[in-house]
């Protein structure tokens, strides 16, 4: 009752999830001793939901947020990754499909969350991941350490990240800020609680940092071995060739789409 008059929208499953956490059970065993009885609330229940209905994030309390198959750890200063994200970790993987030993970068990588998804689904990829603010890169080298995970977690700016594999990456990653600059969120949650330079895109459209991560990702991309190839696979382009530059770098590739039947 408290958390619903407090306009949380789930308040019945975040009142679940703090008494399982306190309990020490899962979700569903923590059900299951509500529904037989004889179950007191554990000790601090009544100061979570307190601070549960004055809108801190479930997942600050818990300390804890699930993305895909891992557990993560979170808390202040760090972005809490979205069940929406995982779409991107999706279309990665994809990309990826057939590769031995493929390497993917993750710009602007907060808790690690998508960086750690890859590595943790795709063993042989060689994963790197770097994150600007140190509250967000500590969480994400604890997350990475307690998962036991082969990725490199660096600190620094994604917008000139890792230029030693500049021409070499088969993937790059990032979720990155995008609300303009004027917009503040209405959910006290994200407003409050999730950090400015996850959210923020730097600019009136918010399109800014979007556009400073797309740019890094067309110089770390490996453009000969994985655009062609991702053209060529899909079965709707068809002579599908790569021009190289005055260094002989891979530079441009011209595609002619199939037409209907198969045919160019």
């Amino acid at each position: 009752m408290t958390l619903a008059e407090a306009g949380v929208d789930s308040a019945p499953v975040d009142a679940l999830h703090l008494a399982a956490h306190l309990l020490g059970q899962d979700v569903s065993e923590t059900r299951r001793l509500m529904v037989v009885g004889g179950v007191e609330a554990p000790e601090g229940y009544a100061d979570l939901v307190a601070e549960r209905a004055n809108r801190v994030p479930l997942q600050h309390l818990t300390g804890r947020t699930y993305f895909r198959e891992l557990e993560l750890e979170v808390g202040p200063g760090v972005f809490v990754p979205r069940p929406e994200t995982e779409l991107l970790v999706d279309l990665a993987l994809r990309a990826l499909a057939g590769r031995e030993a493929p390497v993917v970068v993750d710009l602007a990588t907060g808790s690690g969350a998508i960086a750690l998804a890859i590595k943790h689904e795709y063993p042989t990829a060689r994963v790197y991941a770097v994150e600007l603010t140190d509250l967000a890169h500590a969480w994400a080298v604890r997350n990475r350490d307690r998962l036991g995970l082969e990725v490199t977690v660096d600190r620094g700016d994604a917008r000139d990240a890792y230029p030693e594999l500049a021409g070499t990456v088969d993937v790059v990653t990032c979720n990155p800020p995008y609300i303009p600059d004027d917009r503040v969120p209405v959910d006290p949650e994200v407003r409050d609680h999730d950090p400015g330079e996850a959210l923020y895109g730097g600019s009136a459209d918010g399109l800014a940092r979007p556009l400073e991560m797309a740019a890094r990702a067309a110089e770390l991309v490996r453009q000969g071995a994985s655009l062609p190839r991702a053209l060529a696979a899909t079965g709707v382009w068809g002579r599908v060739v790569d021009h190289v530059d005055l260094l002989g770098r891979p530079r441009c590739v011209v595609a002619q789409r199939h037409r209907v039947g198969g045919r160019e």
